[in-house]
């Protein structure tokens, strides 16, 4: 995994570091599964601190994680860093459970079509892509 950690306007401390590591490696299989088949894991975080503000979110973290081609991005804003990387964390995970679950629905869902041609149950042609009329 390729990692690229990026501060601005406060100081990239060892504690930041680690902690945003463990958190985003944290993802767990489903980088790891990928890695193992030779994908390719390139992992953009940046955390900043704004400058001009009245109260409230002060803390910004963006998150770019490039999982084998495929884009997956989040961003928060918090009251504490630890906080807003916890939050693009949580983000990172929902989107990428949410693209494989919907790989596996559009699997299945093909399956069903292709057994249900089989028995005799669908008219559909596979060749149009269309429904033949029952007389």
């Amino acid at each position: 995994m390729k990692t690229k950690l990026l501060a601005k306007n406060l100081d990239l401390t060892e504690a930041i570091n680690d902690y945003v590591l463990k958190r985003v490696t944290n993802l767990g299989k489903l980088i790891t599964k990928l890695e193992s088949k030779g994908g390719e894991v390139v992992l953009n975080f940046e955390v900043s601190k704004k400058t001009k503000h009245k109260a409230g979110a002060v803390f910004h973290s963006d998150c770019t994680l490039v999982l084998d081609g495929k884009k997956f991005y989040a961003s928060a804003d918090e009251e504490d860093l630890y906080e807003a990387i916890d939050a693009v964390k949580e983000t990172l995970f929902r989107e990428i459970s949410q693209n494989k679950d919907k790989k596996q629905t559009l699997k299945t869902r093909g399956a069903r079509s292709v057994k249900k041609m089989m028995k005799g149950l669908s008219a559909r042609n596979p060749e149009t892509a269309t429904y033949k009329k029952k007389k």
